[in-house]
């Protein structure tokens, strides 16, 4: 229901907002031009919840891996290949839709937008950022990636501490995280009306650009998912797990579809597992361990979304994306992606450290939520594809 409604506000906002631009009228001029505070005021509902829900999730993501060096031989092969395959996607989907963009009309955003990018660091300057003097200053400024870094690494340290220091620090950083989805969830709630505001008011200025340039977004994110999962899956099960593309998709193919009409990988965890370990002959041990790891941290489509979003929104707003801030995106994106919260449109809500790293201004947030089911659908497929590939080849590298 919720995304209907998130529809219908996109639909509404288009509506008012074109026919403001195609005919002029001074009605629908004044119903996008006063809407607009209620798009300022869902955005800024939704910033405020940025910092404390990443930091909390981020946390407990973490800290509950305890001791890397316990991990042992299954938790290093799997995270590794979590993090090798994940630059990829991101790096991918940034291609693709940079690619994309010269098929995308010249449209320029208002003024006062722009006026909110900051000047560009240096790659040296970006490294030495990313370690705050001050955590809680970085928080007060908005400076989400650094305050990221801290977080990682003061979870890093927390896993090591003894079972039942580290159970009550999780424990309540996941009481912190929950309270702050159900938050997420009354945000979204006002979504429909925030989103009209956001879209009216632009629509009515830019007209049917955008929505030429949103349709070309959606076909580009499309084409890289399955660049992805023919660049980097099928060759990876075919050489390292000798299976062919034939068997892998016909015995994941329920766990696909569920994760498709639901857009949740957690909710296709128990097709997940049987078609895992009856199909695709994975050991119930491996299995029962990494599919639901896997639908917790590792989402590859949803890494190769935000690439192609931030480069679709900075070329929008013109934010130039030179090598250090392409750098600054990939980091940001990567570290993100590993620790999504399990809300609705999570790909869309948690963009904004990547967003933040680049300066291009959070109030894109609202474009990519209006169109987010399509590209939500098809991101939790690959998601999914990808967990199941990891326990394919984790469980063949053991039997070896």
């Amino acid at each position: 229901m919720l995304n209907k409604l998130i529809a219908l506000g996109l639909f509404l906002g288009l509506l008012v907002g074109l026919g403001a631009a195609a005919t002029g009228n001074p009605i629908l001029h004044a119903i996008a031009r006063e809407s607009a505070p209620l798009g300022k005021l869902f955005i800024n509902a939704v910033k405020m919840i940025v910092i404390p829900l990443v930091v909390s999730v981020i946390f407990a993501s973490v800290a509950r891996l305890g001791d890397i060096r316990k991990l042992g031989k299954i938790g290093g092969m799997t995270l590794a290949f979590y993090w090798v395959t994940l630059i990829p996607a991101i790096i991918l989907g940034m291609a693709v839709m940079a690619f994309g963009l010269r098929f995308t009309p010249d449209i320029n955003m208002p003024d006062v937008e722009a006026a909110s990018i900051p000047k560009l660091q240096s790659i040296t300057d970006f490294i030495i950022s990313l370690v705050p003097p001050n955590p809680f200053a970085a928080a007060a400024d908005g400076a989400i990636l650094p305050l990221i870094v801290f977080t990682a690494l003061f979870a890093a340290a927390a896993g090591t501490l003894e079972t039942e220091r580290r159970e009550r620090m999780i424990t309540a950083a996941e009481d912190v995280s929950e309270t702050l989805i159900k938050l997420v969830w009354w945000i979204l709630y006002t979504a429909p009306i925030g989103i009209f505001g956001l879209i009216a008011p632009a629509t009515a200025l830019l007209g049917w650009g955008l929505i030429q340039s949103l349709g070309v977004f959606i076909l580009c994110v499309f084409i890289a998912l399955i660049i992805f999962v023919a660049l980097i899956y099928l060759p990876i099960l075919f050489f390292a797990a000798k299976m062919g593309p034939k068997r892998f998709f016909k015995g994941s193919m329920g766990a696909a579809s569920v994760a498709f009409s639901t857009t949740s990988t957690a909710a296709a965890i128990p097709v997940s597992l049987e078609e895992t370990t009856k199909n695709l002959g994975v050991s119930e041990n491996i299995a029962e361990l990494l599919i639901p790891l896997g639908a917790s941290m590792y989402r590859p489509g949803s890494a190769l979304f935000q690439g192609a979003a931030i480069v679709f929104l900075a070329h929008i707003y013109n934010v130039p994306v030179a090598l250090g801030t392409a750098g600054a995106v990939i980091f940001a994106t990567f570290l993100v992606s590993l620790t999504v919260a399990p809300v609705p449109s999570s790909g869309v809500v948690t963009m904004a450290p990547a967003l933040d790293a680049i300066g291009v201004p959070v109030a894109g947030l609202a474009f990519m939520l209006g169109i987010d089911r399509i590209p939500d659908m098809m991101r939790s497929c690959v998601n999914v594809l990808g967990q199941i590939t990891a326990a394919v080849l984790i469980d063949k590298n053991q039997m070896q």
